[in-house]
């Protein structure tokens, strides 16, 4: 099992502050400054959506230049490789891959040939209401972007240390089985007892 952040619809204000500190950390170590995660949001909750670090894969498996690789107890993305094919989006089953890219900084403001855009019929821009699936840029170069669980900070993801509610929380693996082993003992603590009460039932 892969470490993963998970957030609590029942805590979460949807303050779009996890959002706002994932932005700021990657764009501070030089990667795509899009947030990894989504807020989804409902008539009654709110809760951020993020890469549940699947230990098939399936995103990894469709990659098409191996840009997406498990590492350690992760799946990572290497923006550097990614081509922008959004295959992997496509595939996964919690919507946690988003296209995204920014404006290279030596981008011209007005090209050799300059055409005003009123005279174009076809403008290179897409309307921010867009579905990132569907949208395009002239001069943004696209990678897919996920929860890369912060790697390059020692003291763990930004969204998990910034929610005021404590609604975002790291599954460990560790953790997860320590859990499921108290349940199980509670379990067989309580099958005695069960098994009384299924017989006399029966009786």
């Amino acid at each position: 099992m892969n470490r993963f952040v998970i957030a609590d619809p029942q805590w979460c204000i949807g303050c779009n502050t996890c959002l706002a500190a994932c932005s700021d950390v990657h764009k501070t170590e030089g990667l795509v400054q899009h947030p990894r995660l989504t807020m989804a949001r409902t008539d009654d909750h709110t809760a951020p959506v993020l890469c549940r670090h699947c230990e098939d894969a399936p995103c990894k498996r469709v990659c098409p230049v191996n840009a997406i690789a498990l590492e350690g107890d992760s799946v990572q993305i290497n923006e550097s490789l990614c081509i922008g094919c959004k295959l992997c989006g496509l595939v996964c089953p919690f919507g946690a891959i988003t296209p995204a890219g920014s404006t290279p900084l030596d981008v011209p403001t007005q090209y050799e040939h300059y055409v005003p855009a009123s005279l174009l019929s076809d403008v290179p821009v897409s309307n921010d209401s867009m579905n990132p699936f569907l949208s395009w840029n002239a001069g943004v170069r696209t990678v897919a972007v996920k929860c890369d669980l912060c790697h390059f900070l020692p003291e763990g993801p930004a969204c998990v240390r910034s929610c005021p509610t404590h609604a975002l929380h790291l599954v460990e693996p560790d953790a997860v089985a320590e859990q499921m082993k108290q349940r199980r003992a509670q379990t067989a603590l309580l099958m005695p007892d069960t098994l009384t009460n299924y017989t006399r039932e029966q009786r």
